[in-house]
């Protein structure tokens, strides 16, 4: 058999070694020994061959703004909410899709080929909307991009958000988004809950809502997204992003709360780089660590992913699109130092968001999009250790980014010439 592109003697995260044959956009054969012409042959020998990172939470509108008009000097994420709102007015079209290309290039360079961003729906001019949505069609051959109709100032605190969320749907916006807990009332928090989830429903759409991203211990709406989600048969379509408050809550309440949410099979996405950032920061010692549960959730069978959330925005002024970043800071947030554990986070940036995102062509295995990355690691742990370098990324059957190994040179007397950080365990 002829393929376009064989990728050769790499290793799968499950930890097969294994050739891969592509053609025509699609996984053709995984198989021990493929013999085969090809147009083009990937030497993978040593390496880590994953299907791509996935993000299943991010804010592509205002990503690459840092310093636009100004920086958040507090640090605090209702300062980063003020100074969006000062920045929207300043917004042009061409700004935004430029800015969102340029980060698509950074995702491509780090394997990252698939994204959920959330773009706002609270200014009339939706044009942010329109920007990412041309930018979703113009990097469909790369990217399989998802946007999230985001009432960022509040479904019903701001005056227009709820016709401009159900205008942005309209125009062909994929998902329903929300955050509850920024309304004025909890008592509008939860009704807004109940009101998207319904326009979801009656869409057949998925929901996604920024759920509780708060210190505050009684902002408790995934309860009623949990609700909602079974009222309304949304189960495997609903998520609730960041849950900061479960940090603070009674331990009594989240021994119900957490198989409530597990029995609606409702997604969670905490992100560990902004939700560690941007958390407690009114505490003074001791001080709380920012996340979720997420090894509490784990063991209830909820589908938790890691998303990244922001990059050089006003909300946080670091980020690489770099999903192993993010992997790496979770491991660590959440403690899950385990083998099995340091594994799952590694699959909570590949496979868990992909299904967070619905993706029904990931994967490596035949038949599935022919898209993968090559990683300069030789097990999943090993590339959330060392943030593996992408030495070769693969996008629906076309090459779209390579690096060139190289071991870092050493001028040492009575030491090798070179060395790189990998490690076999002895």
């Amino acid at each position: 058999m002829s393929f376009d592109i064989l990728v050769k003697g790499g290793t799968l995260p499950d930890g097969r070694v294994a050739d891969i044959g592509i053609a025509g956009g699609k996984i053709m054969a995984i198989e021990p020994s493929i013999m085969g012409e090809a147009g083009e042959t990937i030497d993978a020998s040593g390496d880590l061959v994953s299907a791509p990172f996935v993000d299943p939470h991010f804010h592509m509108d205002a990503t690459l703004s840092y310093g636009i008009p100004r920086i958040n000097a507090s640090g605090l994420l209702l300062e980063g909410i003020a100074l969006w709102g000062e920045l929207k007015p300043l917004l042009t079209h061409e700004a935004v899709k430029s800015r969102a290309l340029d980060y698509c290039d950074w995702a491509v360079s780090m394997g990252l080929l698939a994204i959920r961003t959330h773009v706002d729906t609270c200014d009339d001019r939706l044009l942010a909307v329109e920007a990412l949505l041309e930018v979703k069609k113009e990097v469909a051959s790369y990217i399989d991009l998802q946007l999230v109709a985001f009432p960022q100032d509040g479904l019903y605190r701001d005056p227009t958000a709820r016709q401009n969320t159900i205008r942005a749907l309209d125009m062909g916006v994929d998902v329903v988004g929300g955050i509850p807990h920024f309304e004025r009332t909890m008592a509008d928090g939860t009704r807004s809950v109940t009101d998207l989830c319904e326009i979801a429903a009656e869409r057949g759409l998925m929901v996604d809502l920024h759920c509780d991203e708060s210190d505050d211990p009684h902002s408790r709406h995934i309860e009623q997204l949990a609700y909602e989600t079974q009222r309304l048969g949304l189960q495997g379509r609903a998520a609730g992003s960041h849950c900061t408050s479960m940090h603070s809550m009674d331990n009594y309440y989240v021994s119900k709360l957490l198989p409530l949410i597990a029995e609606a099979d409702v997604s969670i996405i905490p992100n560990p780089l902004i939700n560690i950032m941007l958390q407690g920061r009114h505490d003074s010692y001791p001080k709380r660590r920012g996340m979720t549960r997420v090894p509490e959730m784990l063991k209830h069978g909820i589908r938790v992913g890691w998303g990244q959330d922001c990059v050089l925005d006003p909300w946080y002024s670091l980020g690489t699109a770099d999903m192993l970043d993010v992997a790496f800071m979770g491991l660590h947030v959440a403690q899950m130092s385990s083998p099995d554990d340091m594994r799952r986070c590694f699959d909570m940036v590949t496979n868990v968001n992909a299904a967070i995102m619905g993706l029904e062509n990931y994967g490596l295995a035949v038949g599935k999009d022919a898209s993968l990355v090559v990683l300069d690691a030789g097990n999943p742990i090993e590339a959330v250790r060392l943030r593996a370098e992408r030495l070769c990324v693969v996008a629906k059957g076309k090459v779209v980014a390579r690096r060139e190994k190289r071991d870092t040179a050493l001028s040492i007397p009575g030491r090798p010439a070179g060395v790189n950080r990998r490690h076999e365990a002895s």
